[in-house]
Order: structure tokens, then C-alpha cells, then sequence
């Protein structure tokens, strides 16, 4: 019994040492379970262009792509807890797929553990600049007068884009024909060429476009106005409640991370977030940066997390 307390205290004494000598020794690898140019690629590459002059240190970037990220998600939840190997991913793997996929290798509530959310960006509600929609008040009319026969444009089912108009037909108790595409490109060219008639993009998607005058921006899913779209009101201000939706860029770890490492990257990445070389950038992207506790992610997590799956049951969404 000696011995094996022996070697115990030994055992926690070097992952203690280890723990306080990260990330010295090897590359930390920052897995983006997508591939690369996405958002959470985005983030992750500026992450690793920061993080080395605030911790030391080498940091790269490793795209895993697959199963909508689970596959990334899995192979990090595999890895060892030591600091080397983290997540930065979208909100898809860890609140959206495990309520439509099977057997994805981890549980997203138990496996790992939450660091930050990085950043966030609201959805909008948008049409092509020649629709007869000039209002969210004429899509609900057409909705209730003709169920079913709006199409909503979405990147693929189970996408944020996706559940959102699920989220919007549920709330105002209408409903829309969704129209999924194998991405986000497509999605666009149809919805610019008026083979479809609304889509709730991601602002991120749409700026340019806003921008250009090609697509109307009816409504943001945002708690306040987008300073990127300062006259587009918010579907709270019209009276639309329960519509508060972001996309979400985060960091995770396997389960376990030694609470020093956590909190050191934890301060490392707000503070390279928050880099005058790295937010500006963002924010000309359309994000918002959040940089919240590991204490806060995790509650956040377990609320959205309950919020889409009661969303993907009521509207008996199932996998492609």
C-alpha cells in the first residue's frame, strides 16, 4: 500500500511538472474538425499566430474533417489531456450532431472540457433584393397564408442556417419548405438567382452581399442590433421572442486538462482575441468577441445543447 501512494504522489507530481513546463517540449495542435478556409479555421489560424508569443511554445493548425466535424471531435476526445492536443470548432459537433448522428465516438456534456467560447456572429434573415419580401411582417404573411410553400435556403441539414428557420417556423407557428445544398456556395448562388426564396445566413456569409445590394437583409437573430447592420432590426425588436441564435466559434480540450494549463490558455487566448492586430480583423468579418470563463462555456454548452435537441425534435429533423 506504501509503495503504490509512493508511486502515486510521484506520478501526480510529474504531471504537475509537466503541467507547469507547458507547452515546452512539443507542437500544440489546434484540430479543426473542417476543412480548411471555414470559420472556425479562421479562428484557429489566427489563434496560432498569437498564442507562441503569449505562452511560448510552437502551436499549429490540423484539419480532421468529417461527419460534420464529429470525426475532429472524436479524435480529440481520444487524445491524451495533457495541453498538446485542443478543439476549436463550431457549435455544430458539440450541441447540433449528437442529436442527429449515431455513434459519433464521444458525448459531448461528458468528454471534454470547455475553454472559451471564441467568438460569435448572429444569423440573418435575408432575401434577394428583388423579393416581394420587403419585411419580416410580409414573409409571416405569406407563411400563414400558403404553409409550406416559402423555401429556405440552408447549407445542409443540421446546419445552424438550417435550424434557425426551424427555430423561426416554431416560435411564429408557420412553416417553410427547406431547401438543403451541400454548402454554403451553392445555397448562395440559388438564393442569388432566386431559385429560392429566404435563407437565415450567417452575417459572416452575407456582408458582401448586403453590402453590394444582391440580397435584402430582413432581420438579425442577435440580441441587439449588428453594428455591421445598424438599420436591420432585430426579430426581438418585432416582437418575435425565443429567435436569439448565434453561430459560435470555441476551444476545448480532452477531459481532464490540468486546471494551471486551463487556465493559462484560457487568459492566453482572450488576450490574443482581444490582440489590436487580431480583433479588428474579426470584427470587419462580422464576429463578436466573447471570450468567456471555462465556467460559463460549460453552462452555455449544456443550454444550447438542450435548446437544439428540443428544436430537432419537435421538427422531426433527421440526418441526410
Amino acid at each position: 500500500m506504501k509503495k503504490f501512494l509512493t508511486a502515486a504522489l510521484l506520478g501526480l507530481a510529474a504531471l504537475g511538472a509537466n503541467a507547469q513546463a507547458w507547452p515546452a517540449g512539443k507542437p500544440v495542435t489546434l484540430v479543426v474538425p473542417f476543412p480548411p478556409g471555414g470559420s472556425s479555421d479562421v479562428i484557429a489560424r489566427h489563434l496560432v499566430s498569437k498564442l507562441p508569443q503569449k505562452l511560448g511554445g510552437n502551436f499549429i493548425v490540423e484539419n480532421k474533417a468529417g461527419a460534420g466535424g464529429t470525426v475532429g471531435t472524436a479524435y480529440v476526445k481520444r487524445a491524451a489531456p495533457d495541453g498538446y492536443t485542443l478543439l476549436v470548432t463550431s457549435l455544430g459537433p458539440l450541441v447540433i450532431g449528437p442529436h442527429l448522428l449515431k455513434n459519433i465516438g464521444y458525448d459531448a456534456t461528458k468528454d471534454l472540457d470547455y475553454i472559451t467560447v471564441a467568438v460569435q456572429a448572429p444569423n440573418v434573415l435575408a432575401v434577394p433584393a428583388n423579393s416581394p419580401y420587403k419585411s419580416v411582417a410580409d414573409v409571416l404573411a405569406y407563411l400563414k397564408a400558403n404553409p409550406g410553400r416559402m423555401t429556405f435556403a440552408s447549407s445542409g441539414t443540421g446546419s445552424s442556417d438550417h435550424l434557425t428557420a426551424e427555430l423561426f417556423w416554431q416560435e411564429t407557428h408557420t412553416k417553410g419548405q427547406h431547401i438543403p445544398y451541400k454548402g454554403g456556395a451553392p445555397a448562395m448562388t440559388d438564393l442569388l438567382g432566386g431559385q429560392v426564396d429566404a435563407t437565415f445566413m450567417n452575417i459572416n456569409t452575407g456582408l458582401a452581399n448586403f453590402n453590394a445590394g444582391k440580397l435584402r437583409a430582413l432581420a438579425v437573430t442577435s440580441s441587439k442590433r449588428s453594428p455591421l447592420l445598424p438599420d436591420v432590426p432585430t426579430l426581438e425588436e418585432l416582437g418575435i421572442k425565443g429567435l436569439t441564435v448565434y453561430s459560435w466559434q470555441a476551444v476545448a480540450a480532452p477531459k481532464g486538462l490540468p486546471a494551471v494549463i486551463k487556465a493559462r490558455l484560457h487568459n492566453a487566448i482572450v488576450e490574443a482575441l482581444n490582440d489590436p492586430q487580431i480583433k479588428p480583423k474579426l470584427l470587419e468579418l462580422g464576429f463578436e468577441i466573447v471570450g468567456d470563463t471555462p465556467a460559463h462555456f460549460t453552462t452555455f454548452q449544456a443550454a444550447e445543447y438542450a435548446r437544439w435537441k428540443k428544436v430537432i425534435e419537435v421538427g422531426h429533423i433527421t440526418a441526410d
